[in-house]
């Protein structure tokens, strides 16, 4: 793996941001309970909210990342959950419509900043070594888990508010941001010897380019054209 960093640096930036997702997922049901004092029957609700619109979510940025691409998409789905903690910080005790409010933003980019990241991961797998990749991807995902409830119950025990605590993991969306954002995804994809999908439009047409990457070459593309009238391919 270390002959690829390039995608060390993808996995790094990963491992950052998701345990930042995965415990603002975690702790919400405390944060919700204990600071706002929302009851049982909210909270489950609540639960049930983002479940049913993370699938809406992940089909909502799956197109956008089709237009705008998969890293700038996952780059704009980290800012919206530093809005998400930033909005939850300042909201009020005892409300459950805002409480939902806050679920249902969640919810919409749960899953897509999740399933996304594991699309664009699978573009910087070295062909034949999947297994190998995707292993250390999930092993490192579970390894590093600790870090969020770690940062979330210090700044608990050094504040006393379950507010501090939650704004307190803004830190890993704005370090994962920084370290996603100066990935040069292309590169990486050239280094992997793989293809990463480009999709643009002109006019009635509607092109898919795939960049094959060439381990120490040029990149290769070959593009599937389809109009109103006809297929064709292009090299």
């Amino acid at each position: 793996m270390r002959r690829h960093p390039l995608t060390l640096s993808f996995l790094l930036a990963y491992l950052v941001y998701n345990d930042g997702i995965q415990t603002v997922i975690s702790q919400a049901s405390l944060y919700g309970s204990e600071e706002l004092g929302l009851d049982q029957t909210t909270l489950i609700t609540a639960v049930l909210l983002v479940q049913v619109l993370a699938v809406a979510g992940a089909l909502w940025m799956g197109r956008l990342a089709r237009t705008h691409g998969a890293q700038r998409t996952i780059l704009g789905s980290l800012a919206v959950w530093t809005l998400i903690l930033a909005a939850g910080y300042f909201l009020p005790a005892g409300s459950p419509v805002f409480f939902y409010f806050l679920a249902a933003a969640i919810g919409l980019v749960l899953g897509g900043s999740q399933a996304l990241s594991r699309s664009l991961f699978s573009h910087l797998v070295p062909r034949g070594k999947e297994a190998e990749y995707f292993s250390a991807y999930e092993m490192s995902d579970r390894g590093l888990s600790w870090m969020g409830p770690l940062v979330f119950g210090l700044a608990y025990q050094l504040t006393g508010s379950y507010r501090d605590a939650i704004i307190s993991l803004v830190i890993f969306f704005a370090v994962g941001f920084v370290l996603l954002a100066r990935v040069p995804v292309r590169r990486a994809v050239e280094a992997a010897g793989t293809r990463y999908p480009t999709v643009f439009r002109r006019g009635g047409e509607r092109a898919v380019v795939y960049a094959f990457g060439l381990p120490g070459g040029p990149l290769l593309r070959a593009a599937l054209v389809k109009t109103p009238g006809h297929i064709c391919r292009q090299m």
